[in-house]
């Protein structure tokens, strides 16, 4: 299995070859190698500038003595190369909207050397706009600024290379409970969620106990060692150990903060009695003894004309006219 190096040679030094690591140029350099079924390698270039352009080459090698300082060795690298070059990235004026009404998002391509073949626009990694028009200003239009169209928008020239602005459009952030009530059994867990969908994202979200009293309780992690609070991003979620229907029900509060304000949502926590999952299996143990008694009771207190006639003992034999028969012949014998 042969390893693979990287290397640089700048185009504005007249130094060689210079080895690359994982981590150099302050943490720009990434490099990702596989080693498994083939040797593979992928160097990585972050936050370009004109100093990145040169010479980049990958060298492989399967001799054991390949990184020995004394001695030769015997197959030498194989080499390949590539040439990268890094242009000044001209400058785009952006401009973001400053009010609630509907707001035009512009881009403005300042260098006008660039051939443009058309525009697009991003939400996100969506593109909402493309266009095939030369000019070197693009807009796109937001028929209102709020949490649904808040977000990173992105401008996109098409020029050789591509050039791009982007425009953050910004809202204080709106919270919103999954659901208002939660209910839990005692003795479970209990578990409330927050989100927020607006852009920025929340910075910083806390919980808190609304007491009978109107008292405000913040909560934090270990809170009665019961409390947990797990937040990632525009989410947070608050656990409840070992619900208690005296301690725990009541209404909880979960407010998420960024640059622009702070904003809350209410949940509601009901907590059932460990006996409420067998409330309606007892309910239907009790329809089915009250049905049982009503049948037996019925049957009991029926009316003798009621009973069908196999239950008086029979019906009577029917009569037969076999007794005149006999007679009849006997007669004629004696005759």
């Amino acid at each position: 299995m042969p390893e693979i190096q990287w290397w640089f040679e700048a185009d504005y030094s007249n130094e060689s070859f210079s080895q690359l690591w994982d981590g150099a140029r302050e943490d720009r350099v990434q490099m990702n190698a596989t080693y498994v079924f083939h040797a593979a390698s992928t160097l990585y270039l972050f936050d370009l500038n004109p100093e990145d352009s040169g010479t980049y080459e990958c060298r492989a090698s399967n001799d054991p003595d390949r990184n020995h300082l004394t001695k030769s060795p015997r197959i030498k690298w194989i080499r390949t190369q590539a040439n990268v070059i890094v242009l000044d990235h001209p400058r785009i004026i952006t401009s973001s909207p400053d009010g609630p009404d509907g707001e035009i998002l512009k881009c403005n391509l300042t260098d006008h050397s660039f051939q443009i073949a058309g525009h697009q626009w991003f939400k996100g990694h969506k593109i909402v706009h493309e266009d095939k028009d030369g000019s070197h200003i693009t807009t796109y239009n937001i028929t209102e600024v709020n949490v649904e169209s808040s977000g990173q928008y992105t401008c996109k020239f098409l020029t050789v290379p591509d050039l791009i602005g982007v425009i953050n459009v910004t809202v204080p952030p709106s919270v919103l409970a999954y659901k208002k009530t939660e209910h839990g059994n005692e003795g479970d867990t209990g578990v409330m969620t927050c989100k927020s969908n607006s852009y920025p994202f929340v910075e910083q979200w806390m919980w808190y106990r609304s007491s009978e009293d109107g008292s405000i309780q913040p909560l934090v992690n270990g809170t009665d060692e019961r409390y947990y609070i797990k937040s990632t991003g525009n989410k947070t979620e608050l656990r409840i150990h070992q619900l208690d229907i005296e301690k725990d029900q009541g209404e909880y509060i979960c407010n998420g903060s960024n640059v622009l304000g702070t904003t809350g949502a209410t949940v509601a926590l009901r907590v059932r009695s460990r006996l409420a999952a067998l409330w309606p299996f007892l309910g239907i143990v009790a329809e089915v003894i009250i049905l049982v008694t009503i049948i037996f009771i019925y049957e009991k207190r029926r009316k003798p004309d009621e009973a069908p006639e196999d239950e008086d003992g029979g019906s009577a034999p029917l009569k037969s006219n076999a007794a005149a028969n006999h007679e009849t012949v006997r007669q004629r014998n004696s005759s």
